[in-house]
């Protein structure tokens, strides 16, 4: 038995990750302060999946601003620490920049000091493709040089990933960086394509598209995500895994599959049974045309290559729990079947 702490344990990975650990019989603290970026209501659900379950206990705290952090991480001596609490959104972070600094820069050093100062075997931390920026070659492998970021959020991952090394490199802190490559999936984020797409496409209303449908995108089935983050936190890196001596590695996690966004749209309508209505946009700042992951480097670590989630199945598995959280209680949405609405010949037309 192990044991683990989750930063970010009310957020759509961190609430999976939490569950599997707790499954395997590792010993589970979560902290997460339940900000309002998106509605806390939906936080505080994915929470009480966690809370009574033997080996769980949670702490309300702000990584960024509670002293609390450094001595729950003193006092408990953890095996590991995951930490996945962050300010999410490439868009977001146009228009609120001072979050992103405070959240996934002050945040992730105050995570660092925490290990560094008890002794903390490995540190597994989550990146993001998004630290790849307008890289054109394809796929993005860990290393390509990454500049170049587009956003300030890719900015602050990329700034975490040189954090990690320094502290890798002065302290001998284990840390393995997780550039995760869109993720999807069940209790997934309301300011995610999947989610939004769903609401909108139900209520009837259109859905904004940029890059007018121009895009494609590597998506990961959230059971992928969780497997690749315990494959890795079980093997911390020894001093030279990575490019330099430090115990330092960052991996792709992501499903070596792009998918064109019409044909993500295409799958959600098949799995809704209701057509799209397309509001085509010019692309936004911040936003990039492709991501495509090389996994190599991770499926070497974790002893060969895996079968991702078939597209087609995650979005229907995504629709499913989407109806039955936003159910009346007592009551399921109607569903109208998707052999009388679906038209596979206009989905190219798209």
């Amino acid at each position: 038995m192990r044991r683990v702490l989750v930063t970010g344990a009310a957020g759509f990975i961190g609430m999976h990750v939490a569950a599997a650990l707790l499954a395997r019989g590792d010993r589970v603290t979560g902290i997460d302060n339940l900000n309002a970026y998106y509605d806390p209501a939906l936080k505080r659900a994915r929470l009480a999946q966690l809370l009574g379950r033997p080996g769980f206990r949670f702490e309300h705290i702000d990584v960024a601003s509670d002293d609390g952090l450094a001595e729950i991480v003193a006092g408990e001596r953890f095996d590991a620490v995951v930490h996945l609490a962050a300010q999410a959104g490439v868009r977001h972070s146009v228009t609120h920049p001072h979050s992103y600094a405070q959240s996934n820069l002050v945040g992730f050093l105050q995570v660092l000091e925490a290990c560094r100062h008890a002794g903390t075997g490995h540190l597994v931390y989550a990146s993001s493709s998004s630290v790849y920026g307008g890289n054109r070659q394809m796929p993005f492998a860990e290393g390509d040089r990454v500049d170049h970021p587009v956003s300030l959020y890719a900015a602050t991952k990329k700034a975490n990933e040189l954090m990690a090394h320094s502290y890798s490199h002065l302290y001998g802190l284990p840390t393995s960086g997780l550039r995760f490559f869109t993720v999807y999936g069940p209790w997934g984020r309301p300011d995610m394509a999947c989610y939004g797409f769903t609401r909108s496409i139900l209520a009837g209303e259109p859905i904004r598209v940029f890059n007018h449908g121009r895009m494609s995108r590597d998506f990961t089935y959230i059971d992928d995500i969780v497997a690749g983050v315990l494959a890795v936190l079980d093997a911390p890196p020894a001093p030279g895994d990575g490019p330099t001596a430090a115990p330092y590695r960052v991996l792709n996690i992501g499903s070596h599959a792009p998918v064109p966004l019409l044909d993500f749209i295409g799958c959600l309508e098949q799995a809704l049974g209701r057509r799209a209505t397309l509001d085509l946009q010019p692309m936004q700042p911040g936003d990039v045309e492709a991501t495509f992951a090389d996994v190599h480097a991770l499926e070497a670590l974790t002893g060969g290559p895996r079968t991702p989630m078939p597209l087609a199945e995650g979005v229907r598995r995504f629709v499913d729990w989407y109806r039955d959280y936003h159910a009346p209680a007592g009551t399921q949405p109607p569903r109208i079947s998707a052999a009388t609405t679906w038209r596979p010949s206009e989905a190219s037309t798209l």
